[in-house]
């Protein structure tokens, strides 16, 4: 058998095998196992195609993605709110590379790129399907573009993107793996774990972990201890943009905001709502404004820097000169993340919203 007739078996047996406590642990071991197939297979078909992909640098204080079956308006939008020139076209794949444009909004300055088309298959390689994800993996928001006659694309979509390792609107597991060269499979948890002990070791032997510690600090399910193993799954926040809501009637747009009631609803081509586009972009990559004070003078409270939240005055020092972290002796901050006004903090220093920041280098 092919490594996807193995895959298709695989899945035939989950969806046939009836979920209880009794099948549970079954499951499990077939879910661990799909799991390691579906990365030799992505793999496998990343080596033979060369490994080719697209080269796009990240620039700006964010990158966003617009990721969509063909032909929904990602081009159009891009435009309309970048000032990008991506090719627009009323026919599938019209952009077959990655046009890159530039949002300036609230004083940031947010990257937004529009990929080709995603379609179903795209995990497995279809329609340039890896080269897309990998841009998607190393950006900070996927902005859904959806058509509102065609909603159903967003399901597809999510489990493409499931399939390839991008976890949307999700946090990473809080788990720890240490192997080790003897002593079996120790299992320390925090908290009460409806997994048995039996099934975590069969999952860790899956992927050949026979001797190992692992701390779990909170309850888990089957998919997320493997999304622990397998150590290399991004988390990204999500949001939708249901396009095209001229051309739809009362029936298909109150028929859509039912399904997605927290959606962004636009129409690209004839510019309608495209400040809320913005706006959503915007709160969605969950920005800080830290205000610098050079010493001894008054700090600037025109133009703040754009960072994310949970920078760090390390952060800082490296968005700055690649030598201010080498010369770095310690800096002083006045705000919410400050226990006093002007406290000295080390680089670790997790810096708050609206945070005014002197940096004390060395000369």
């Amino acid at each position: 058998m092919s490594i996807h007739e193995d895959i298709q078996a695989v899945e035939d047996e989950i969806k046939k095998t009836p979920y209880n406590k009794a099948t549970s642990h079954h499951i499990g071991k077939l879910k661990a196992k799909l799991a390691r197939l579906r990365e030799e297979a992505i793999k496998k078909a990343t080596s033979k195609s060369g490994g080719d992909g697209y080269s796009v640098r990240k620039s700006g204080d964010a990158t966003v993605s617009l990721v969509g079956f063909p032909s929904v308006g990602k081009s159009t939008l891009l435009n309309k709110i970048t000032g990008a020139n991506s090719e627009v076209g009323a026919y599938e794949f019209t952009t077959l590379d990655v046009i890159p444009g530039v949002l300036e909004y609230n004083n940031a300055t947010i990257q937004i790129l529009d990929v080709p088309g995603l379609v179903k298959g795209a995990a497995s390689g279809r329609g340039r399907g890896k080269e897309v994800i990998a841009v998607v993996r190393n950006c900070d928001l996927v902005l859904f573009i959806l058509d509102v006659f065609q909603n159903y694309h967003h399901q597809v979509l999510t489990q493409e993107l499931y399939d390839a390792g991008i976890r949307l609107n999700q946090s990473p597991p809080d788990v720890t793996i240490k192997r080790q060269d003897r002593g079996g499979v120790i299992i320390s948890s925090t908290v009460v774990q409806e997994m048995s002990d039996d099934l975590i070791k069969a999952i860790l032997n899956e992927y050949k972990i026979h001797n190992a510690h692992i701390l779990l600090r909170e309850e888990i399910n089957v998919d997320q201890l493997i999304d622990a193993v397998m150590g290399n799954r991004v988390y990204i926040p999500a949001v939708e943009i249901i396009n095209k809501v001229d051309m739809a009637d009362e029936y298909v747009l109150k028929k859509c905001k039912q399904e997605f009631p927290n959606s962004t609803y636009i129409s690209a081509d004839k510019e309608q709502n495209l400040e809320a586009v913005k706006d959503v972009i915007y709160d969605s990559l969950n920005f800080i404004r830290i205000f610098m004070k050079p010493q001894g003078e008054a700090a600037d409270l025109e133009e703040p820097m754009i960072v994310r939240t949970g920078t760090t005055v390390g952060d800082i020092c490296d968005h700055l000169h690649r030598d201010f972290r080498r010369k770095f002796r310690y800096s002083q901050i006045w705000g919410d993340s400050a226990k006093h006004p002007g406290q000295r903090a080390g680089l670790e220093h997790v810096l708050k919203d609206g945070d005014i920041l002197t940096l004390i280098i060395a000369k």
